[in-house]
């Protein structure tokens, strides 16, 4: 039986449709590939998901404030050396033209509890990202960030109010030793404006001084990392052993004190007992002397 050429047309357009499908197929899948590696790339790190964060700041968004860092971490005391050394070899790294380290102390104040502090200058674009990887190391040695704080002052607004004050300081100066230029003054009347020129002079050299230190400090970021032992400070949700840590720290006080009280009564104890052995010698002979 001969096929009607309708069914003919109608199966032979099926036949394309399928083998367009088929085409069209690959390209599909490598798009959606694409797709995922894109997003892969743009999520952050599965540590940086799962861990905490603090809100960062750029100084991009805000142009003329000087900003300070400060962090404290609570990590094992027998970790802190070595996170202190990573931060400080980081610094290093960067050169002295871009972080330098102000200060550092290690204390260790009891036979495990350790505390101690570095402080750096870094480029402000630079100490956003910088406290970030300090942060990392910290989590990298079983530690935690308990406190950050980033604090700003309007330094640009200072300045621009300094620039104005100097700018108007200038003009009375100047206006003050055209005055004395002209001649014709009388002694006191030129004395008076001398020293208000002077007056002026060393106002101007003041408001320079501050727009310096004010640069200065918007040309590098203070940060402060302050380092605290996990000693009485539950990291890992161990209730038992901050117990046993805790009575432990009792009990030797309870000892401290005790030495300490022995130490200073001894003495004391010491001269009581000569006494009463010397009243007590006293008596018996009193009591041994023959009567008159």
């Amino acid at each position: 039986m001969r096929e009607s050429p309708i069914r003919a047309a109608l199966l032979a357009a099926t036949a394309l449709l399928s083998a367009c499908s088929q085409r069209d197929e690959p390209r599909q899948t490598s798009e959606s590939v694409a797709v995922d590696i894109a997003q892969d790339r743009a999520a952050p790190p599965a540590a940086e998901r799962s861990g905490l964060r603090v809100p960062g700041i750029s100084p991009q968004a805000a142009p003329g404030v000087a900003f300070s860092y400060r962090y404290r971490f609570v990590l094992p005391d027998e970790a802190i050396a070595g996170v202190q050394e990573q931060h400080a070899a980081a610094c290093e790294k960067l050169g002295p033209n871009q972080c330098r380290i102000t200060g550092m102390r290690y204390t260790l104040l009891d036979e495990d509890e350790v505390r101690a502090v570095l402080d750096f200058k870094l480029s402000p674009e630079l100490a956003r990202q910088f406290g970030k990887d300090g942060i990392t190391a910290v989590e990298k040695a079983r530690g935690k960030l308990v406190d950050a704080a980033i604090e700003g002052e309007d330094v640009g607004s200072q300045i621009s109010a300094s620039q104005q004050r100097s700018a108007e300081l200038k003009a009375e100066l100047t206006r003050i030793e055209q005055r004395l230029a002209a001649g014709g003054l009388g002694d006191s009347e030129r004395v008076e404006l001398q020293q208000q020129a002077e007056r002026l002079r060393q106002q101007m050299a003041g408001e320079q001084g501050g727009r310096a230190e004010g640069e200065e400090r918007l040309a590098s970021t203070p940060m402060h990392f302050d380092y605290t032992g996990d000693a009485g400070f539950t990291l890992g949700g161990n209730p038992f052993g901050d117990a046993a840590h805790s009575a432990w720290a009792s009990f030797v006080t309870m000892i401290s004190f005790v030495l300490l009280a022995v130490g200073v009564s001894l003495p004391w104890l010491g001269l009581l007992a000569l006494v009463i052995y010397l009243l007590r010698r006293w008596r018996r002979r009193r009591n041994s002397a023959p009567a008159a």
